[in-house]
């Protein structure tokens, strides 16, 4: 059961004045990939697969805010582009998608592509799912830091800023439901148990003559067991099968 309350879930949305250009870059986090109807349906889809009663809550809970960050977006897209034509901006408005599609939020992305449920990333394992969100919290992280750099005017500037600070929120959300179920650092998730390679790290790319090769925790002997020279040790491996 939902219930729509007509207030926004932050403060009111306000611009200094309509920008239909800027209003087309915004849509990417509206019909976009990495846009708020991605990462509410994406969520939301994710907790019907969740057996964990508080992971499932929170998916469900986090997903409510992304539709009310669709909300907001779609508003910002609508005041900018509502009174264009007043504003002198007619030849903006009109060199736009919006000039076709008319104003307000449509489901494209800033280049004009049809949002598509490819976008949606889920897959019916709570650990796989949890990280997948920590990607797309990411993704939307960015965007929303390359929107606030283009952003005309302050009140613009700071609904923006509101939504990557929740982005921002919800990625330690997802890492806290990790962590709660020992999975934040563990690679491993599922009932089929790795063969032998698992602990081995393979120097593919070479720097030659170039000061060697970098080592760090990724590829510390601490962790995984370092094979500078790979062909010798698959015909090593080949030898023996």
């Amino acid at each position: 059961m939902f219930f729509h309350k007509k207030a926004l879930i932050a403060k009111e949305v306000k611009i200094d004045e309509p920008n239909p250009q800027f209003a087309q870059l915004l849509l990417e986090q509206f019909g976009g990939a990495t846009g708020e109807l991605t990462a509410a349906l994406q969520y939301w889809v994710q907790s019907f697969h969740v057996e964990n009663e508080e992971i499932k809550d929170m998916l469900q809970d986090i997903a409510i805010e992304e539709f009310s960050h669709l909300e907001m977006v779609g508003k910002l897209i609508e005041v900018h582009t509502k009174n264009a034509k007043q504003a002198n901006q007619e030849a903006a408005f009109n060199s736009s998608l919006f000039a076709v599609r008319g104003i307000g939020p449509h489901f494209l992305d800033s280049q004009g592509s049809a949002w598509t449920a490819a976008y949606l990333n889920e897959g019916g394992d709570v650990v796989r799912d949890l990280r997948a969100n920590i990607g797309a919290e990411a993704g939307a992280r960015q965007t929303y830091e390359a929107l606030i750099k283009l952003a005309p005017d302050a009140g613009t500037k700071e609904t923006l800023v509101h939504l990557l600070t929740r982005e921002i929120s919800h990625t330690q959300m997802f890492m806290n439901a990790l962590e709660s179920v020992g999975k934040l650092t563990d690679p491993f998730f599922g009932n089929v148990q790795p063969d032998d390679t698992v602990d081995i790290y393979y120097n593919l790319s070479t720097n030659g003559t170039q000061g060697g090769d970098h080592r760090g925790p990724w590829n510390s002997d601490e962790n995984f067991r370092y094979i500078a020279d790979p062909l010798k040790e698959i015909n090593k491996r080949s030898v023996k099968q």
